[in-house]
Protein backbone atom coordinates (compact mmCIF):
# COMPACT_ATOMS: atom_id res chain seq x y z
CA UNK A 1 0.00 0.00 0.00
CA UNK A 2 1.39 3.49 -0.58
CA UNK A 3 2.80 5.17 0.32
CA UNK A 4 6.47 3.42 -0.23
CA UNK A 5 9.83 4.91 -0.88
CA UNK A 6 12.02 3.82 -3.86
CA UNK A 7 15.16 2.43 -3.56
CA UNK A 8 18.38 4.31 -4.01
CA UNK A 9 21.84 4.42 -5.67
CA UNK A 10 24.77 5.71 -4.26
CA UNK A 11 27.51 7.49 -7.01
CA UNK A 12 30.42 5.24 -8.19
CA UNK A 13 33.19 7.05 -10.28
CA UNK A 14 32.86 4.03 -13.25
CA UNK A 15 30.96 1.65 -14.28
CA UNK A 16 31.60 -1.58 -12.06
CA UNK A 17 32.61 -5.15 -13.10
CA UNK A 18 30.30 -7.65 -12.37
CA UNK A 19 32.69 -10.32 -11.14
CA UNK A 20 32.91 -7.64 -7.74
CA UNK A 21 29.26 -8.26 -6.52
CA UNK A 22 28.48 -11.83 -5.91
CA UNK A 23 25.63 -12.65 -8.68
CA UNK A 24 26.75 -10.44 -10.76
CA UNK A 25 24.99 -7.08 -12.08
CA UNK A 26 22.18 -6.05 -14.57
CA UNK A 27 23.25 -2.70 -16.23
CA UNK A 28 20.27 0.06 -17.05
CA UNK A 29 20.45 3.79 -18.90
CA UNK A 30 19.24 6.22 -16.10
CA UNK A 31 16.97 8.08 -16.71
CA UNK A 32 16.23 12.01 -16.34
CA UNK A 33 12.28 12.55 -14.75
CA UNK A 34 10.41 11.77 -11.59
CA UNK A 35 11.06 8.31 -10.07
CA UNK A 36 7.61 7.11 -9.49
CA UNK A 37 5.89 4.07 -7.67
CA UNK A 38 2.86 3.01 -9.56
CA UNK A 39 0.41 1.56 -7.48
CA UNK A 40 -2.64 -0.51 -9.07
CA UNK A 41 -5.53 -2.52 -8.22
CA UNK A 42 -8.11 -2.65 -10.89
CA UNK A 43 -9.61 1.07 -11.85
CA UNK A 44 -7.78 2.26 -8.77
CA UNK A 45 -4.57 4.36 -9.47
CA UNK A 46 -1.78 5.80 -7.54
CA UNK A 47 1.28 7.50 -8.71
CA UNK A 48 3.88 8.20 -6.11
CA UNK A 49 6.65 10.20 -6.16
CA UNK A 50 10.33 9.68 -4.16
CA UNK A 51 9.50 11.98 -1.31
CA UNK A 52 6.00 9.65 -1.04
CA UNK A 53 3.62 13.04 -2.90
CA UNK A 54 0.89 12.07 -4.80
CA UNK A 55 1.53 12.78 -8.38
CA UNK A 56 -1.38 11.46 -9.87
CA UNK A 57 -3.52 14.26 -10.42
CA UNK A 58 -0.47 15.30 -12.68
CA UNK A 59 -0.85 12.74 -15.33
CA UNK A 60 -3.79 11.87 -16.00
CA UNK A 61 -2.69 10.22 -19.32
CA UNK A 62 -0.15 8.15 -17.35
CA UNK A 63 -2.99 6.60 -14.96
CA UNK A 64 -4.90 5.95 -17.97
CA UNK A 65 -2.47 4.31 -19.68
CA UNK A 66 -1.34 2.36 -16.42
CA UNK A 67 -5.17 1.00 -16.32
CA UNK A 68 -4.94 -0.42 -20.15
CA UNK A 69 -1.25 -1.83 -19.75
CA UNK A 70 -0.20 -2.55 -16.55
CA UNK A 71 -1.64 -6.09 -14.94
CA UNK A 72 -4.96 -5.00 -12.70
CA UNK A 73 -3.05 -5.58 -9.33
CA UNK A 74 0.64 -4.65 -9.26
CA UNK A 75 3.39 -2.32 -8.19
CA UNK A 76 5.75 -0.90 -10.70
CA UNK A 77 8.86 1.19 -9.79
CA UNK A 78 9.71 3.24 -13.07
CA UNK A 79 10.26 6.48 -13.85
CA UNK A 80 8.38 9.40 -15.61
CA UNK A 81 9.59 11.06 -18.48
CA UNK A 82 8.54 13.73 -21.72
CA UNK A 83 10.14 13.11 -24.98
CA UNK A 84 10.71 16.29 -26.92
CA UNK A 85 11.81 15.41 -30.57
CA UNK A 86 15.10 12.99 -29.64
CA UNK A 87 15.78 13.69 -26.08
CA UNK A 88 14.15 14.18 -23.16
CA UNK A 89 12.48 17.70 -21.54
CA UNK A 90 13.07 17.67 -18.04
CA UNK A 91 11.40 21.70 -17.93
CA UNK A 92 8.44 19.85 -19.53
CA UNK A 93 8.36 17.37 -16.78
CA UNK A 94 8.41 19.89 -14.28
CA UNK A 95 5.85 22.46 -16.09
CA UNK A 96 3.13 19.35 -15.35
CA UNK A 97 3.32 20.44 -11.66
CA UNK A 98 0.57 22.88 -11.95
CA UNK A 99 -2.38 23.21 -9.65
CA UNK A 100 -5.30 23.95 -12.01
CA UNK A 101 -7.05 21.58 -13.55
CA UNK A 102 -7.63 23.18 -16.55
CA UNK A 103 -3.95 23.65 -17.38
CA UNK A 104 -3.43 20.02 -15.73
CA UNK A 105 -5.91 18.75 -18.74
CA UNK A 106 -4.63 20.85 -21.42
CA UNK A 107 -0.68 20.37 -20.62
CA UNK A 108 -1.28 16.22 -20.80
CA UNK A 109 -2.66 16.67 -24.21
CA UNK A 110 -0.22 19.23 -25.12
CA UNK A 111 3.36 17.25 -23.46
CA UNK A 112 2.18 14.12 -22.43
CA UNK A 113 4.30 12.17 -20.28
CA UNK A 114 5.63 8.12 -20.17
CA UNK A 115 6.16 5.66 -17.90
CA UNK A 116 9.70 3.77 -18.28
CA UNK A 117 9.09 0.70 -15.98
CA UNK A 118 12.42 -1.01 -14.19
CA UNK A 119 11.05 -2.80 -11.57
CA UNK A 120 8.31 -4.94 -10.23
CA UNK A 121 7.46 -5.12 -6.30
CA UNK A 122 4.24 -6.97 -6.36
CA UNK A 123 1.64 -9.03 -8.77
CA UNK A 124 -1.44 -10.22 -7.87
CA UNK A 125 -1.54 -11.03 -4.26
CA UNK A 126 2.38 -11.81 -4.65
CA UNK A 127 4.68 -9.00 -2.75
CA UNK A 128 8.23 -9.42 -4.82
CA UNK A 129 10.13 -6.58 -2.54
CA UNK A 130 11.91 -9.81 -0.53
CA UNK A 131 12.66 -11.91 -3.90
CA UNK A 132 16.00 -11.37 -6.04
CA UNK A 133 16.13 -8.41 -8.59
CA UNK A 134 16.50 -11.23 -11.43
CA UNK A 135 13.58 -12.69 -9.84
CA UNK A 136 11.84 -9.28 -9.91
CA UNK A 137 13.03 -8.17 -13.67
CA UNK A 138 11.72 -11.55 -15.52
CA UNK A 139 8.31 -11.42 -14.30
CA UNK A 140 8.42 -7.12 -15.23
CA UNK A 141 9.73 -8.50 -18.53
CA UNK A 142 6.53 -11.09 -19.18
CA UNK A 143 3.68 -8.53 -17.61
CA UNK A 144 5.02 -5.79 -19.95
CA UNK A 145 6.05 -7.95 -22.83
CA UNK A 146 3.37 -6.35 -24.90
CA UNK A 147 3.70 -3.01 -24.07
CA UNK A 148 3.17 0.25 -26.17
CA UNK A 149 3.78 3.81 -25.47
CA UNK A 150 3.24 5.72 -23.56
CA UNK A 151 4.51 2.82 -21.43
CA UNK A 152 8.16 0.96 -21.85
CA UNK A 153 10.05 -1.71 -20.08
CA UNK A 154 14.14 0.44 -19.58
CA UNK A 155 16.45 -1.48 -21.70
CA UNK A 156 19.17 -3.24 -19.79
CA UNK A 157 21.83 -5.45 -20.63
CA UNK A 158 24.48 -7.58 -18.25
CA UNK A 159 27.43 -6.74 -20.14
CA UNK A 160 29.48 -3.97 -18.66
CA UNK A 161 31.31 -3.26 -22.39
CA UNK A 162 27.28 -2.02 -23.63
CA UNK A 163 27.14 -0.11 -20.18
CA UNK A 164 30.06 1.72 -20.99
CA UNK A 165 29.04 2.65 -24.05
CA UNK A 166 25.39 3.53 -22.76
CA UNK A 167 26.94 5.83 -20.52
CA UNK A 168 29.07 7.71 -23.13
CA UNK A 169 26.19 7.95 -25.88
CA UNK A 170 22.79 7.95 -24.11
CA UNK A 171 23.41 11.33 -22.36
CA UNK A 172 22.73 12.81 -26.37
CA UNK A 173 19.40 11.85 -25.64
CA UNK A 174 19.08 13.09 -22.33
CA UNK A 175 19.55 10.56 -20.11
CA UNK A 176 21.63 11.05 -16.70
CA UNK A 177 24.26 8.30 -16.60
CA UNK A 178 24.12 4.40 -15.47
CA UNK A 179 23.04 2.76 -12.86
CA UNK A 180 23.70 -0.99 -11.65
CA UNK A 181 21.48 -3.15 -10.01
CA UNK A 182 23.54 -6.52 -7.82
CA UNK A 183 20.98 -9.30 -9.54
CA UNK A 184 20.54 -11.02 -5.65
CA UNK A 185 19.40 -7.80 -4.66
CA UNK A 186 16.10 -7.61 -2.71
CA UNK A 187 14.12 -4.71 -2.58
CA UNK A 188 15.43 -2.37 0.06
CA UNK A 189 13.09 0.86 0.14
CA UNK A 190 15.31 4.23 1.38
CA UNK A 191 18.41 2.64 0.74
CA UNK A 192 21.30 3.22 -1.46
CA UNK A 193 22.60 -0.09 -2.00
CA UNK A 194 21.75 -0.09 -6.16
CA UNK A 195 25.31 2.60 -7.86
CA UNK A 196 24.84 5.27 -10.19
CA UNK A 197 27.36 6.16 -12.61
CA UNK A 198 26.71 10.11 -14.14
CA UNK A 199 28.71 11.90 -15.99
CA UNK A 200 30.71 15.41 -14.40
CA UNK A 201 32.46 18.26 -15.67
CA UNK A 202 34.15 21.42 -14.65
CA UNK A 203 33.25 24.57 -15.45
CA UNK A 204 34.27 28.64 -14.77
CA UNK A 205 31.16 30.37 -14.02
CA UNK A 206 31.12 34.17 -12.44
CA UNK A 207 29.81 34.19 -8.73
CA UNK A 208 27.54 36.95 -8.75
CA UNK A 209 25.17 36.66 -5.93
CA UNK A 210 24.75 34.18 -2.91
CA UNK A 211 22.15 33.06 -0.21
CA UNK A 212 22.27 32.62 3.27
CA UNK A 213 22.09 29.34 5.16
CA UNK A 214 18.97 28.73 6.73
CA UNK A 215 20.60 27.81 10.02
CA UNK A 216 22.22 31.28 10.16
CA UNK A 217 24.15 34.24 8.96
CA UNK A 218 26.22 32.01 7.19
CA UNK A 219 26.96 31.43 3.48
CA UNK A 220 24.36 28.85 1.96
CA UNK A 221 24.94 28.86 -1.96
CA UNK A 222 26.56 30.76 -4.21
CA UNK A 223 24.64 32.46 -7.51
CA UNK A 224 26.34 30.98 -10.54
CA UNK A 225 26.42 32.99 -13.90
CA UNK A 226 27.72 32.71 -17.45
CA UNK A 227 27.87 35.34 -20.24
CA UNK A 228 25.32 34.60 -23.50
CA UNK A 229 26.41 35.59 -27.10
CA UNK A 230 24.38 38.98 -26.66
CA UNK A 231 26.87 39.65 -23.81
CA UNK A 232 24.01 39.42 -21.16
CA UNK A 233 25.51 37.25 -17.98
CA UNK A 234 22.54 34.39 -17.32
CA UNK A 235 21.79 33.11 -13.86
CA UNK A 236 23.07 29.07 -14.60
CA UNK A 237 22.72 27.29 -11.38
CA UNK A 238 24.10 27.53 -7.78
CA UNK A 239 26.85 25.82 -5.82
CA UNK A 240 26.13 24.62 -2.23
CA UNK A 241 26.90 21.92 -0.14
CA UNK A 242 29.73 23.39 2.03
CA UNK A 243 31.01 22.29 5.68
CA UNK A 244 29.87 24.65 7.86
CA UNK A 245 33.09 26.01 8.69
CA UNK A 246 33.68 27.07 5.01
CA UNK A 247 30.29 28.42 4.76
CA UNK A 248 31.61 30.72 7.47
CA UNK A 249 34.92 31.62 5.83
CA UNK A 250 32.99 32.71 2.51
CA UNK A 251 31.23 35.25 4.30
CA UNK A 252 34.36 37.25 5.20
CA UNK A 253 35.71 36.30 1.36
CA UNK A 254 32.46 37.79 -0.58
CA UNK A 255 31.94 40.49 2.15
CA UNK A 256 34.29 43.09 -0.57
CA UNK A 257 32.42 42.10 -2.96
CA UNK A 258 29.11 43.44 -1.54
CA UNK A 259 27.88 46.81 -3.50
CA UNK A 260 26.13 49.61 -1.71
CA UNK A 261 23.61 49.65 -4.31
CA UNK A 262 22.37 47.63 -7.47
CA UNK A 263 23.13 50.06 -9.80
CA UNK A 264 24.95 48.82 -12.47
CA UNK A 265 24.64 44.96 -11.25
CA UNK A 266 23.64 42.76 -13.97
CA UNK A 267 20.18 41.07 -12.15
CA UNK A 268 19.54 44.60 -10.43
CA UNK A 269 15.81 44.39 -12.46
CA UNK A 270 15.63 41.26 -11.28
CA UNK A 271 15.37 41.97 -7.10
CA UNK A 272 11.95 42.79 -6.58
CA UNK A 273 11.18 40.20 -9.19
CA UNK A 274 9.80 36.73 -8.61
CA UNK A 275 9.04 35.30 -11.45
CA UNK A 276 10.88 33.47 -14.88
CA UNK A 277 10.57 35.46 -18.00
CA UNK A 278 11.33 34.04 -21.64
CA UNK A 279 15.19 33.80 -22.31
CA UNK A 280 16.01 34.71 -18.98
CA UNK A 281 17.24 33.09 -15.84
CA UNK A 282 16.29 35.16 -12.43
CA UNK A 283 18.06 34.05 -8.90
CA UNK A 284 15.57 35.00 -6.85
CA UNK A 285 12.44 32.94 -9.13
CA UNK A 286 9.95 30.94 -6.84
CA UNK A 287 10.55 27.08 -5.98
CA UNK A 288 8.14 25.01 -8.16
CA UNK A 289 8.87 21.84 -5.71
CA UNK A 290 8.49 24.41 -2.75
CA UNK A 291 6.30 28.06 -3.18
CA UNK A 292 7.29 28.86 0.53
CA UNK A 293 11.26 28.31 0.35
CA UNK A 294 13.37 31.65 0.67
CA UNK A 295 15.17 32.33 -2.56
CA UNK A 296 16.34 35.54 -1.53
CA UNK A 297 19.49 36.66 -2.53
CA UNK A 298 22.47 38.96 -1.79
CA UNK A 299 24.15 40.51 -4.87
CA UNK A 300 28.24 40.46 -5.59
CA UNK A 301 30.14 42.14 -8.46
CA UNK A 302 30.94 40.31 -10.71
CA UNK A 303 34.22 40.00 -10.19
CA UNK A 304 34.53 37.02 -8.99
CA UNK A 305 34.86 33.62 -11.17
CA UNK A 306 35.09 29.74 -9.33
CA UNK A 307 35.48 26.42 -11.11
CA UNK A 308 32.83 24.07 -10.44
CA UNK A 309 32.10 20.47 -11.47
CA UNK A 310 28.47 19.31 -12.79
CA UNK A 311 27.06 16.82 -14.23
CA UNK A 312 24.94 18.12 -17.28
CA UNK A 313 23.08 21.20 -18.73
CA UNK A 314 19.20 21.37 -18.77
CA UNK A 315 18.79 23.58 -21.63
CA UNK A 316 20.83 26.87 -20.43
CA UNK A 317 21.23 26.23 -16.76
CA UNK A 318 22.83 23.15 -14.76
CA UNK A 319 20.16 20.28 -14.51
CA UNK A 320 21.78 19.65 -10.36
CA UNK A 321 23.74 21.78 -7.83
CA UNK A 322 27.18 22.07 -9.33
CA UNK A 323 30.33 21.15 -6.89
CA UNK A 324 33.13 23.69 -5.25
CA UNK A 325 36.38 23.31 -7.11
CA UNK A 326 38.03 26.15 -6.28
CA UNK A 327 38.41 30.27 -7.03
CA UNK A 328 39.83 31.33 -9.85
CA UNK A 329 41.22 34.39 -9.74
CA UNK A 330 43.40 34.09 -12.94
CA UNK A 331 39.88 34.48 -15.13
CA UNK A 332 38.40 37.25 -16.89
CA UNK A 333 34.79 36.84 -15.74
CA UNK A 334 34.18 38.01 -18.96
CA UNK A 335 35.51 35.00 -20.63
CA UNK A 336 33.11 32.85 -19.05
CA UNK A 337 30.88 31.90 -21.14
CA UNK A 338 28.80 29.50 -22.43
CA UNK A 339 31.14 28.46 -25.57
CA UNK A 340 33.53 26.68 -22.81
CA UNK A 341 30.66 23.67 -22.00
CA UNK A 342 30.97 20.21 -23.30
CA UNK A 343 27.64 19.70 -25.36
CA UNK A 344 26.60 16.15 -25.52
CA UNK A 345 26.88 14.10 -29.44
CA UNK A 346 23.12 14.29 -29.98
CA UNK A 347 21.15 10.11 -29.92
CA UNK A 348 17.57 9.36 -30.63
CA UNK A 349 15.63 8.84 -27.17
CA UNK A 350 13.58 6.64 -29.87
CA UNK A 351 16.00 4.16 -30.41
CA UNK A 352 16.70 4.07 -26.55
CA UNK A 353 13.46 3.09 -25.82
CA UNK A 354 12.94 1.02 -28.66
CA UNK A 355 15.84 -1.33 -27.71
CA UNK A 356 17.68 -1.40 -30.39
CA UNK A 357 20.88 0.81 -29.38
CA UNK A 358 23.33 -1.87 -28.46
CA UNK A 359 23.94 -5.95 -28.64
CA UNK A 360 23.40 -7.09 -25.27
CA UNK A 361 19.77 -5.67 -24.18
CA UNK A 362 17.77 -7.78 -22.03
Amino acid sequence: MPPLRPMLARSAPAVPEPSATPGGLLYEPKWDGFRCIVFRDGDEVELGSRNERPLTRYFPEVVDAVRAQLPPRCVVDGELVIARGDRLDFDALQARLHPAASRVRRLAAETPAALVAFDLLALDDRSLVGEPFRTRRGLLEAALESAEPPVFLTPATDDPVVARRWFEVFEGAGLDGVVAKPLDLPYRPDQRVMVKVKHERTADCVVAGFRWHASGPVVGSLLLGLYDDAGSLQHVGVCGAFPMARRRELVDELAPYRPESLEGHPWADWASQDQTSAGERRPGAVSRWNATKDLSWVPLRPDLVCEVAYEHMQGDRFRHTAQWRRWRPDRDPRSCTYAQLERPVRFDLATVLGGGAEPGLR
